[in-house]
């Protein structure tokens, strides 16, 4: 049975909340989409929301959350007001969606958007957006389900914030070597307990992370 971060009695306010947000970033602030979700997940706003803290999902506006997001980006306050509009824009939908599909697949938006960019999400709107939400669900969970394995190493050197270069500055491990590993032209799991150790204490985690 899939764990939720909070209660399903929340997640109506999260998924208009989520909406409203993009609709006014696009709408109102003129932020690219692309450029704003992933300011929206780099803000660590996105986890934080997907964790279920109540002052994201159900205590701030959409317009609210996009000025947490712009002063944790950019360090600047936002001091647009939203021009509410009755019609919900594709951007608005597919906030609306992907909150729902997050909360009730307990994954990440991160994650979502590494397999089905934003963009794509939205480009559902016209077949998707009079279906019911369990339409979406299911053809979210079947291109995510065809989407090639994350590769661990990869994933762990992503969130570290290093590219492959500083990685291997920092490990003594060469870049092609990682390279191979993350491109699954070799498997970390029969490399050396040295470059497995060199590995992790460069990246801060266990060995175990990576070859488990």
């Amino acid at each position: 049975m899939t764990t939720h971060a909070y209660d399903e009695l929340y997640a109506g306010r999260a998924r208009i909340a989520l909406g409203n947000m993009l609709h006014f970033a696009v709408y109102d602030l003129k932020w690219d989409i692309s450029k704003f979700y992933m300011a929206f997940i780099n803000s660590g706003i996105a986890k934080r929301f997907g964790n279920g803290e109540p002052r994201l999902t159900v205590g701030l506006s959409g317009a609210e959350l996009a000025y947490e997001v712009i002063l944790k980006t950019t360090g600047e306050k936002c001091l647009i007001t939203p021009a509410y509009s009755s019609e919900k824009s594709p951007e608005y939908w597919a906030g609306w969606a992907l909150a729902y599909y997050e909360w009730y697949r307990d994954t990440s938006f991160e994650r979502i958007n590494k397999i089905i960019p934003i963009e794509e999400v939205i480009n559902m709107y016209s077949p998707l957006h009079e279906a019911d939400i369990t339409k979406f669900i299911e053809i979210m969970d079947e291109l995510i389900s065809k989407a090639p394995t994350e590769n661990r190493l990869a994933r762990i050197r992503a969130y570290s914030g290093l590219t492959q270069k500083l990685l291997a500055e920092k490990s003594g491990v060469s870049v092609r070597m990682i390279e191979q590993y993350e491109q699954g032209k070799k498997d970390i799991k029969r490399a050396s307990s040295e470059t497995v150790y060199k590995l992790s204490k460069a990246l801060g985690c266990d060995m175990s992370d990576l070859i488990t």
